[in-house]
Order: structure tokens, then sequence, then C-alpha cells
């Protein structure tokens, strides 16, 4: 059963206390925030970048696991969560907003960075997802707006807008996500997100969001990891949000009120390293679990460790 806490920068004493001294290892999971949907018939938002080291899990985009970390004593490394993507709608702008970068740096490491997730296509133009972690979905003012592209071992592209022979109208394509590509389970849905148990358990997170359906005759589903659902234009219905700590993209705007993109969900970054080496020296109060012989730190807002 995990062991759930909170410590505070400088927190020492008890669990706190380091137990063995020297450089170690630290497997981690670091993704970026979601994309936003598009506006008025927009494309759904990508996910977040995602990238792995632990247990040989994939990365996102297909990619193979990276390299473990290695921390040292007495440095500190820094940890920045992004955030999704805000919604945006006319008249600042039609395209969905990218999300934002997440990433560990510190004096001794190559700093890890994930790719915010690309917003989708969004107006009464044709428009093209854009580009991010995993790609946002095209608009669906005509068929065959591509999806953007996704980052290389991060995330998958955006799926294309068609015209849909079953409503006589134009759907948007489904937002990019860690594990898939937009449109991948069907048009207008976003790609699925990759599984980690770096927790200790199968968690699915980088999902992208769905795409806007004309006419009720596609499902409009956000990926599973956390994607938002795609709105509807006839009768009309509402995108939502990528979810929290997901990285997961938001679902495209409907052409019919309400317009507006779904928000990407913000993004995660997660450390677990050898509870005899952990230090228990933290900033932005990351929550602190245990599974075996390990410390995991789960990091939903900014802050740092110390080695």
């Amino acid at each position: 059963m995990p062991i759930i806490g909170s410590f505070g920068a400088g927190s020492a004493g008890g669990f706190g206390q380091r137990k063995g001294g020297g450089s170690y290892s630290a497997s981690f999971l670091v993704i970026a925030g979601g994309g936003s949907g598009g506006f008025d018939q927009g494309g759904g938002g990508g996910a977040g970048g995602y990238r792995s080291s632990y247990n040989s899990e994939t990365s996102g985009g297909g990619g193979p696991a990276e390299p473990a970390l290695t921390f040292s004593p007495g440095t500190v490394y820094t940890v920045t969560v992004g955030a999704g993507g805000a919604t945006k709608g006319a008249p600042s702008s039609d395209d969905g907003n990218n999300g934002n970068d997440s990433s560990i740096s510190g004096s001794d490491i190559t700093t890890i960075t994930s790719v915010g997730g690309g917003g989708g296509g969004g107006g009464a133009l044709p428009k093209t997802g854009a580009d991010g972690g995993s790609g946002g979905g095209g608009n669906g003012s005509g068929g065959g707006n591509s999806g953007g592209s996704g980052t290389a071992n991060q995330g998958f592209n955006g799926g294309a807008s068609y015209s849909d022979p079953g409503s006589g109208g134009e759907d948007s394509g489904g937002g990019g996500g860690a594990g898939q590509a937009g449109n991948t389970n069907g048009f207008v849905t976003g790609g699925d997100g990759v599984a980690s148990t770096i927790t200790g358990s199968s968690v699915t997170r980088g999902g992208g969001g769905g795409g806007n359906d004309y006419s009720a005759n596609n499902s409009r589903a956000g990926g599973a990891g956390g994607g938002g659902n795609g709105g509807e234009t006839s009768p009309g219905s509402a995108a939502t949000a990528g979810t929290a700590n997901t990285g997961g993209g938001g679902g495209a705007g409907s052409g019919n009120t309400p317009q507006e993109g779904g928000a990407g969900g913000s993004g995660v970054v997660i450390l677990r390293i050898p509870t005899a080496s952990y230090s228990g020296t933290t900033t932005g109060s990351p929550t602190v679990t245990t599974d075996g012989t390990d410390t995991i730190l789960t990091f939903n807002a900014s802050g740092s460790y110390t080695g």
C-alpha cells in the first residue's frame, strides 16, 4: 500500500533523512502541458510531449525508454511543470494555444525537456493543426487540412479534417496523443496516450483532444489518458478540457454555440529514486509515495528536489 505524504523545502528527520551517500540513479516521467482545441469547428489539441526512462517503458511517439538520470548529493534539480494551453476563441484568435514545456534541469545533468502539445487549427478558413509534443488536429473548414507534427520520441501527429459523406459536413481532426496519431480510433477521435507504472500502478497519460463532429455520427472522443472530448456542430455541444496533470489535449470547439475549444491539461513530472538515497529536501510540495524500495515524487506543479 503506498505511503502518501508531502515534504516541504528543507524537510529532514525520520523519513526525510538520507540513508546512503554517493551518486544514485533517478528514473523520470516528464509530460508537458497539452494544447487547447481550436475555435469554431476547430481541431483537437495535441497532447504534451511525453518522455520516460522507467522500467523500459516507451516514451511518446513510439520512442524507446531513455537512460535514467544520475543525481548527486547536494545538487538542486529544478522541476518545471508546464501549464496546458488556455482556451482561446474569436476575435483574439481562432487557433488553439500550444501547451507549455515541462522539464528537469540541474548543473550536472542534461536538461530533460518535453515540448508542449500543439493547438488545434480553428476558424472559418482552412487551418492546419500546430506542431508540438503531439500535433494539433486540422480544422473542419474544408476536408484535408492536415494535423500538426509531433516531436520525435515525444508524441504523434494530429489528424486531418475530412468531408464526411454521412453528414454532408466537414469534420475536424483529432489531436495527436503520446501513443497514437489523431484519428487512429476513427475519424475525429484523439490519439491515445501511453501507460506508465512509475508510481507503482499503471496510469495512462498524454491523450489527444477529440475533433469536432459536424452531425452526431462520430464519437468526438478524446484519447485515453486525459484527452478532452470535441464539440458537435449540430445540434451544438461544448468541448471539454484535457485532464489536469496528464498533458491531455483539449477538445475541439463546435461550429455552433458554444464554439470555444477546451483547454489543454497541465503536465506532470515524476521522479523515482531509491529510498536509501532519498534526501527529503523538496520545494513545490510534491506528493511523496513509496513502492517497494523506491520513493516516488510526483510534481503536479513546479518545484525542486535536492539530491
